[in-house]
């Protein structure tokens, strides 16, 4: 019995009516798209961010020649959500002096983020933020980023280091309740920028100032003989 392969544009049309949750349109676009891939550029997005307190568009080539690590968080007024926001907060300037911007999003609006920046930190607010909170209130970066919940509309805790050439180096995605090591982020942001200088690979729990490793067979021994 001979079949015919119907066109995957053709079959997924907006007019189509294969989807019970998503508008045919997204649907056809995730379909369309490539998987986040390590090395692979990062998904572009521009968005309108909470900057020094004020509304500022901001996109992700901004950031071109620079590390960027962003990361995504469920709701604003919530729980864990400000613990990790506050600690990057006040980590930044030390991921600035490694050439490293650090940007949190979230679906809610700019709005939103203003008032919880302008709650105080003893009623559950963020106060005064030396880190950008974007707004992604049409959903689109964090589908871009794999981090959405379709069914809550809200992203899970998705953790992507981009280097200065914008291309993906690091992804994690947390569930929900449990918050994310800033001190292990800044550690992979130190890794990742000695390997692209040095050429040399970076082993476990490595700090700036440990031994690597030369990445051949012969010169590692150098390594494993004083490491065991």
């Amino acid at each position: 019995m001979q079949t015919t392969r119907v066109p995957r544009k053709r079959y997924l049309s907006e007019s189509s009516d294969v989807s019970g949750n998503l508008p045919k349109k997204l649907l056809l676009e995730s379909f369309n798209k490539m998987p986040l891939q390590m090395t692979k550029p990062a998904p572009q997005f521009k968005a309108t961010a909470v900057v020094n307190g004020e509304f500022k568009d901001i996109s992700l080539s901004d950031y071109k020649g620079k590390y960027v690590v962003l990361f995504f968080y469920p709701l604003d007024f919530t729980f864990v959500c400000p613990t990790e926001i506050i600690a990057f907060s006040e980590k930044a300037d030390e991921f600035r002096k490694i050439g490293c911007e650090v940007l949190g999003a979230s679906t809610d609006s700019h709005f939103t983020h203003l008032a919880w920046i302008n709650t105080p930190r003893k009623q559950g607010g963020l106060g005064p933020m030396n880190i950008p909170l974007i707004s992604d209130k049409s959903h689109r970066i964090s589908r871009d980023y794999g981090v959405l919940d379709e069914e809550t509309g809200i992203p899970f805790r998705g953790l992507f280091i981009i280097d200065d050439k914008q291309n993906l180096r690091q992804i994690t995605i947390n569930d929900l309740p449990v918050g994310r090591s800033v001190e292990e982020t800044l550690r992979l942001v130190q890794a990742f920028q000695f390997t692209d200088k040095h050429g040399e690979v970076c082993p476990a729990n490595w700090r700036p100032g440990a031994k690597t490793i030369k990445p051949d067979t012969k010169a590692a021994q150098e390594y494993f003989g004083d490491a065991n």
